[in-house]
């Protein structure tokens, strides 16, 4: 090749490379106009969601909190989530795009689609910037979508995708469990909209936007591939939890899946289950019948994406009125008139019974039906605590045990069962033995439950016993030996009580008591601790004894009045709070002789915490010790008293206890939600 045809290719490679880079960075520069356009439409009205949420495990209630992601839908603050970011909240703060954070109230949850609607509190009754719904059905595989959430609970964030399915449904052997909260199987009406746009865990709820800035979904799972609720599907359900409070469907009671591939059909629904007494039932539909139309729709699942299709179809029927549904019946066709009823919640909320030591709920209708029991009398038991009452019985109560007596009366419904436990422990201050009937499978078993407060271990009263208010280690026949004193017993002094008759005696860390009162001290191995102070236990508190003393290798003897030993922790009257979930007592010597509180520092010592309470939520542990609440000095257990008494029947938004740990002094807000 010449030079001059080379420096012609040369040129002409040049130019179209040029041209190639040109184009791709004008289609980035159009892909990031785009993605910007799309993202300002919504991103004012994205919310990262804060939620402090009961739930319920091992017969307690359980505060939990979780972080989710929402948009703001109107003007007036309400916004869509998640079911199962939502679900059972009792404080939801929310953060807008402007960084500020808003307190917001739950307005409905429904746990079959997984969306919920909150509201937010516009703190200066000015409206919210808000996004609007797209229309879902207009999605095609290859279009591109921008994820938008809080993963992790940070700031806000944009990831782009291209949609990948929009019929996605969950894999075949996951189908009949499926994605299921509170007992509903979300599978059975959704089919999500699949995507390549990241998503993380907190970004559930966020919004996936079109390229026009509206919302096509609303994302909610991801496994290697990120899923969203079609808006359509989203936007029907939030209608009715904005105007209801609730979603309500209608319902067959029956259970279909897709065509068998030997039936030869090309049309229609297989009925593999119906529920007795239920609508479909009492009109006559039996399973293997086939369903060809429902109200003159014609009906085709040859696929299992065609399922959620017919089920949605018929939640959205009018409750109670008839409908002719045509059916395929051993080849035969028949017509059968059937009037949905209103479909039934699979799972009732579930409500801590702290007298039992259980949490449990209200039986539903096809909660009776999967346990075969004659009725929706009684409550289930959902979980037991292990030491409460009901686990501490014998035979102790076990999850999915039905009460449905207790004495002689019987139970309807958790609503009775809270009436008759109030009756049996009003004004008791110890717990109340009483007869507790259940069932356990097809067997009836009856137990005795002490029902009411724990009883809790009153502090004792120690006889003062004599105390030398040191510390010691034994002189081992090792350290004897290797300190030049074979064949010495007794013990090594390593701590001196400052302001003890001990350091007034002038005993020193470091010296050897070898014997009391002319009496050699038998220590002489690990384990002979306890020796010396089991013999100063033997003298009456003031006594004077007189120490044998070896230092820097002379002996000495010195006098030391014995003192009172010290109150142990166990003596200590503990105060419990049932509110906040936490208990503590005064300081104890032990508390500062062993390093955990410091001297100057005046309260009350936190013994415990219990997990998931109001306080643990806040943040207070284990060996704080509580210096002030909400401004007020606490200086005894009975200022802690007074003054959770106070909080008890003002019942504030929020309480602020400040308190110490070590060297570290926090302020820790708790913000109760309070019962009625």
């Amino acid at each position: 090749m010449t030079l001059s045809r080379t420096l012609k290719l040369s040129v002409v490679i040049v130019l179209v490379v040029s041209v190639c880079a040109s184009a791709s960075g004008e289609a980035t520069n159009d892909i990031k106009r785009e993605m910007t356009a799309a993202v300002e439409a919504v991103r004012p009205a994205l919310v990262r969601i804060h939620v402090v949420a009961a739930d319920y495990r091992q017969g307690r209630e359980i505060k939990t909190e979780s972080y989710g992601s929402g948009v703001i839908i109107s003007p007036e603050g309400y916004a869509v989530t998640n079911h199962h970011v939502a679900m059972d909240a009792e404080h939801i703060v929310c953060t807008l795009a402007d960084k500020r954070e808003v307190d917001a109230k739950l307005v409905g949850t429904d746990p079959l689609a997984d969306i919920a609607v909150i509201k937010l509190i516009s703190p200066d009754g000015k409206p919210f910037p808000f996004a609007s719904f797209g229309d879902s059905s207009t999605l095609e595989v290859g279009d591109r979508v921008f994820a938008m959430g809080c993963p992790y609970s940070l700031s806000q964030s944009v990831t782009m995708g291209m949609v990948s399915n929009t019929e996605m449904i969950m894999p075949s052997d996951e189908y009949d469990e499926g994605f299921t909260l509170e007992g509903e199987n979300i599978g059975s009406i959704v089919r999500w909209i699949g995507h390549d746009a990241l998503i993380k865990p907190g970004s559930s709820g966020g919004p996936l936007v079109n390229r026009d800035g509206k919302i096509v979904g609303i994302n909610e799972i991801s496994f290697g591939l990120s899923g969203a609720i079609p808006s359509n599907l989203a936007r029907k359900v939030v209608d009715q939890l904005i105007k209801n409070g609730k979603v309500t469907r209608s319902w067959f009671g029956i259970e279909v899946q897709p065509l068998l591939e030997s039936s030869g059909l090309e049309k229609g629904v297989l009925v593999s289950n119906v529920l007795e007494g239920c609508p479909g039932h009492k009109a006559g539909l039996k399973p293997g019948d086939v369903i060809l139309s429902v109200g003159g729709r014609e009906v085709v699942a040859l696929f299992r994406e065609d399922l959620p299709v017919f089920n949605q179809f018929v939640a959205d029927l009018p409750v109670g009125e008839p409908v002719e549904v045509k059916i395929l019946r051993a080849g035969e066709k028949l017509t059968l008139t059937i009037t949905p009823s209103e479909r039934p919640k699979a799972m009732e909320k579930q409500h801590e019974l702290k007298g039992w030591g259980i949490c449990a709920s209200n039986i539903t209708y096809l909660t009776q039906k999967e346990m075969r029991l004659e009725s929706q009398d009684g409550v289930i038991v959902t979980s037991v605590l292990p030491s409460g009452p009901a686990g501490a019985a014998k035979p102790s109560l076990q999850e999915d045990d039905v009460i449905f007596k207790v004495g002689d009366e019987f139970i309807k419904d958790l609503a009775t069962l809270c009436s008759i436990t109030k009756k049996l422990t009003e004004g008791r201050d110890e717990p109340v033995p009483v007869v507790a009937h259940f069932l356990r499978g097809n067997k009836r078993l009856a137990t005795v439950v002490k029902v009411g407060k724990e009883e809790r271990s009153r502090p004792g009263v120690e006889v003062e016993k004599a105390w030398l208010p040191i510390d010691t280690q034994v002189l081992t026949r090792e350290l004897a030996e290797a300190l030049g004193l074979s064949g010495r017993t007794g013990v090594r002094i390593t701590r001196v009580y400052g302001g003890s008759s001990a350091e007034k005696a002038g005993l020193r860390v470091g010296d050897l008591i070898v014997n009391l009162d002319g009496e050699d001290i038998p220590a002489e191995q690990e384990g002979d601790e306890d020796v010396l102070p089991a013999l100063i236990r033997q003298y009456d508190v003031g006594a004077k004894v007189k120490l044998g003393v070896i230092r820097e290798g002379k002996s000495i003897d010195i006098d030391v009045v014995l003192e009172a030993s010290p109150k142990p922790v166990r003596d200590y009257e503990k105060y419990e709070d049932d509110n906040f979930e936490f208990s503590a007592r005064d300081i104890a010597f032990s508390d500062r002789a062993d390093g955990n509180v410091d001297k100057e520092v005046k309260g009350v010592y936190v013994e415990s915490v219990s997990e998931g309470g109001w306080a643990a939520l806040g943040g207070l542990r284990d060996g704080d010790v509580i210096t002030q609440i909400d401004g007020v000095a606490i200086i005894s257990l009975e200022d802690l008293k007074r003054v959770m008494e106070e909080i008890s029947g003002k019942k504030p938004k929020a309480v602020v206890f400040q308190v110490r740990n070590g060297i570290h002094t926090r302020f820790i807000e708790i913000e109760p939600t309070w019962g009625d």
